[in-house]
């Protein structure tokens, strides 16, 4: 006689769904097949996790399949949606899948889908090249700053670490997104022990992650994990004090709460209200933020233009509309005029000029920011200016050939 077989249960929301509910629950995940080029992309976890396709269209929806137990999967389920709901840098969650049985009437572990995140890679693929000092710190200051986010939304991480997090490039450096959520959960305000718990987690964490890989023989040798760890601590506490503590400013700088406010903005946050006091004899100001939210620049960019970038690609496109505009400012007076004017003339020229073979390999925000790094550089060496088109044609022709931040095959 054979086993009894359990009702499979798909909960979840939207038309991912359908998509997802003809995928093979009924053969164990590590034996799922698994894409090359996906595999490439999947880093290290302590379940299994196969990244997969909706259909064998190449161009179909990838979503990332971890097994885990039912209480486990639900609960990160929960808290990934609560994340997405309030704009926090995080994978999305598409369903929860109970019930699996193989052909047998044998019971299989509960699943959850998430959306996989297009451009990202796990820290192990991005250090497993050359790369230097900087860039180790910079992934350290990402996952700095994507802690920081999570505490200003009272949620307490409880595993944070390289490996349960995705990097996307962001200008000349990286963003986090947390992928594992399983851990976390949500409070009104986390206290100060609850952020420190969390500190001391991902110190411990990331220093034992890049340890592994220098006994392994990825990182480079002058690379000391601890002091890569502690210099997450040190970006966390510098960004979390300069949102939450007080500023002294002195009252007789009339553009003190304007530089201040600039600060804020320079780490990517708005300013939406603040508590700005008098102290003692009137010669200082107490500046203290109230209310901040993030995504400053990126936010700003897609209002003018309706472009999505990451913060720092934002930034760094911002500030070429803004010399565009100073130029231009006679011809075209009104910046949203301006801003049109920019993207067809400027950014979508850009980005149009990649042939059809090597599209899709960086993000367009990140491959505009590059080619004005290349300007930067073929000028050096010239001794002048070479233009942005001629910038444009030499990236292309030397640099992307040997670039993909999107998984893709180099050819």
């Amino acid at each position: 006689m054979l086993p009894h077989k359990r009702q499979l249960k798909i909960t979840g929301v939207g038309d991912d769904i359908a998509s997802i509910v003809n995928l093979p629950w009924e053969i164990p995940l590590e034996e799922w097949p698994e894409d090359p080029s996906l595999a490439a992309q999947r880093g290290i976890s302590r379940h299994i996790v196969r990244l997969v396709r909706a259909t064998s269209d190449p161009e179909s929806e990838i979503y990332a399949v971890k097994e885990t137990v039912p209480e486990f999967a639900h609960r990160e389920y929960e808290a990934l949606r609560e994340l997405d709901l309030r704009g926090a840098p995080s994978v999305s969650q598409i369903a929860v899948v109970d019930g699996r049985t193989d052909n047998q009437g044998n019971e299989l572990p509960c699943a959850i889908v998430t959306r996989f995140l297009p451009y990202s890679l796990p820290y192990r693929v991005l250090l497993s090249g050359t790369v230097t000092q900087h860039e180790v710190f910079n992934m350290a200051n990402a996952l700095a700053y994507l802690l920081v986010r999570l505490h200003l939304l009272g949620f307490w991480w409880g595993d944070c670490s390289l490996s349960n997090a995705l990097f996307r490039r962001d200008a000349d450096g990286y963003v986090a997104y947390l992928v594992d959520a399983e851990t976390g959960e949500f409070q009104k305000k986390l206290s100060t022990g609850q952020r420190e718990h969390d500190l001391d987690i991902v110190q411990f964490n990331v220093a034992a992650e890049l340890e592994d890989l220098k006994l392994s023989g990825v990182l480079f040798p002058g690379m000391d994990p601890v002091r890569a760890s502690e210099s997450l601590i040190k970006r966390y506490r510098r960004i979390w004090n300069t949102l939450s503590e007080p500023q002294l400013l002195p009252a007789n700088d009339r553009l003190a709460v304007e530089k201040a406010m600039r600060s804020l903005q320079d780490l990517g946050f708005a300013v939406e209200e603040v508590d700005l006091q008098i102290e003692g004899d009137a010669g200082t100001l107490s500046f203290t933020p109230k209310l901040v939210s993030p995504n400053y620049h990126s936010d700003r960019l897609k209002e003018l233009m309706g472009l999505e970038a990451e913060e720092l690609q934002a930034k760094r496109i911002l500030a070429s509309f803004e010399r565009f505009r100073s130029r231009e400012i006679a011809i075209t007076p009104d910046s949203h005029e301006a801003a049109e004017r920019w993207l067809n003339e400027v950014f979508l020229k850009v980005v149009n000029s990649v042939p059809e073979s090597m599209r899709g390999r960086i993000e367009d925000a990140q491959f505009f920011h590059e080619v004005l790094e290349h300007r930067w550089y073929l000028g050096e060496k010239a001794g002048q200016d070479v233009g942005l088109e001629r910038a444009t044609e030499d990236y292309i022709a030397q640099v992307l050939p040997l670039r993909s931040d999107s998984g893709a095959a180099l050819k």
